[in-house]
């Protein structure tokens, strides 16, 4: 009987003892399975688009560019999109930067071909506020980011800006696009002071337009990229307009006559110019009387952040040609 019950303290503590061993191997293997899960999480990169933040595990690679400016700015990232849609428009309306011929089309901007983009196999599609109703759908072929640059709400010209720092930080490409901002800031104090050399300091008040036809316009006012430009080349508008979400207003041409001293300045292509220069109502216009107007070289009003830069050489180059030291 003694033997008995002295066996059993020690029973007790070699049991205890191995359940103690047992649970510290099981927490082991438990924080062991665990390590490869946080540094898998670790290893995401934080990324920002116009709806917030999202994680992806790699920067990508493979982009489909689904609007003009969205393509535009990873150009000028140095990043080539493997698709886009509507080449042909963007070469005729935008043209800089070139695009290179490695692109595929897919469609249009608001009808895109989804086979094709899922033939391609992207890593990345990118849309703008055109797109937005496609989110889900394109969802379904590769993950989404979204862009938004024009807005009535915002500086569309600061939110092209910053959205260019966000792409890059999307691509991986931080450094390179300060860089090219800091170039276009160079540029642009070269153009403003070109441009006093030229107008002896006395640049008139411009303002910008596209044509819708003959006897309308589309004027370009507050928040327009063509009016931010022509800010930071030094010059007033000639009509002052509200802001809107495009930075444009539909106007008749008689409506310009109120532009009185200021200089008109207009942007190609225009298949109607001919016509227009016949037009009794266009030849009755101040400006036109006093030589006050211009063509401007085919550039897009609704870019990315280097489309700032494009346009305000195109302007420049435009109101150089009219100086009165030409």
């Amino acid at each position: 009987m003694l033997i008995q019950t002295q066996s059993r303290p020690n029973m007790n503590r070699s049991f205890n003892y191995f359940k103690s061993t047992a649970l510290v191997a099981f927490m082991a293997s438990v924080l062991i399975g665990l390590v490869p899960t946080q540094a898998i999480a670790d290893n995401k990169i934080t990324v920002t688009d116009s709806r917030g933040t999202h994680q992806i595990a790699a920067h990508p690679s493979r982009i489909v560019a689904l609007n003009w400016d969205i393509t535009e700015q990873l150009i000028e990232l140095g990043v080539t999109p493997i698709a886009m849609p509507d080449k042909a428009g963007y070469e005729q309306w935008v043209v800089k930067p070139q695009l290179p011929t490695s692109i595929e089309d897919i469609g249009t901007r608001v009808e895109p071909n989804y086979e094709k983009i899922a033939r391609l196999k992207p890593d990345m599609i990118i849309v703008a506020s055109p797109q937005r109703d496609l989110i889900p759908q394109l969802e379904r072929i590769a993950p989404v980011m979204f862009y938004q640059t024009y807005s009535a709400s915002h500086s569309n010209a600061q939110a092209a800006i910053d959205n260019y720092r966000l792409l890059a930080q999307l691509v991986n490409k931080t450094d390179y696009a300060e860089q090219q901002l800091q170039r276009m800031e160079n540029r642009l104090s070269e153009l403003k002071a070109a441009l006093n050399h030229a107008y002896n300091n006395q640049v008139p008040k411009v303002t910008t337009l596209r044509f819708a036809s003959k006897t309308a316009a589309f004027v370009y006012g507050d928040n327009s990229i063509s009016q931010f430009a022509l800010s930071k080349l030094g010059i007033e508008p000639a009509m002052p307009l509200a802001s809107t979400q495009w930075g444009v207003t539909q106007k008749r041409i008689s409506d310009l006559h109120t532009i009185g001293s200021g200089t008109v300045l207009y942007f190609l292509p225009l298949e109607q110019e001919a016509q227009l220069k016949q037009s009794v109502m266009w030849q009755a216009m101040p400006f036109i009387r006093q030589h006050r107007v211009n063509s401007v070289a085919a550039t897009w009003s609704y870019g990315g952040a280097l489309s700032i830069l494009y346009m305000a050489e195109a302007l420049t180059e435009s109101l150089i040609e009219i100086a009165p030291t030409s």
